[in-house]
């Protein structure tokens, strides 16, 4: 895996990746169209955010590069890459149940706040883990 030069592209898959952990200086990209949403990422060593059609997605602390995130009514897939442990904040579905998985190791479950925020850390450990984040029921 390497970093996202252009900071967001979509993937033949129709996922997206973003981020530039590796920049010491905040860059971001607005506008960028996926099936008619419009997503803005700002990203550089110390925070990454994502944000769709002007709603929060994904942050992560320290900057970090996403591979591959697709966000369905099931829940939120990607892959993460970093120069250390991160911790994300998704926005998912307000007081909901989701299960945590780290290359399909079930690591918990946690439940969403009334914003529907979930905040989990990874450890990165010179790996790209993919992380699941799953509803339960």
């Amino acid at each position: 895996m390497a970093v996202i030069e252009e900071l967001i592209r979509q993937e033949e898959d129709g996922s997206i990746s973003f981020g530039n952990y590796l920049m010491d200086e905040k860059k971001k990209v607005l506008d960028f169209e996926v099936q008619g949403d419009l997503y803005k990422v700002k990203t550089y060593n110390e925070i990454t955010k994502l944000e769709k059609n002007g709603k929060m997605l994904m942050e992560v602390v320290p900057g970090a590069t996403i591979h591959k995130f697709t966000l369905t009514d099931k829940g939120a897939y990607f892959m993460v890459e970093g120069q250390e442990d991160v911790q994300l904040t998704l926005e998912m579905e307000p007081t909901t149940d989701y299960k945590i998985l780290i290359d399909d190791v079930n690591v918990g479950k946690v439940k969403t706040n009334m914003a529907g925020k979930v905040t989990l850390g990874v450890e990165l450990q010179n790996n790209t883990p993919y992380v699941k984040v799953e509803k339960i029921g």
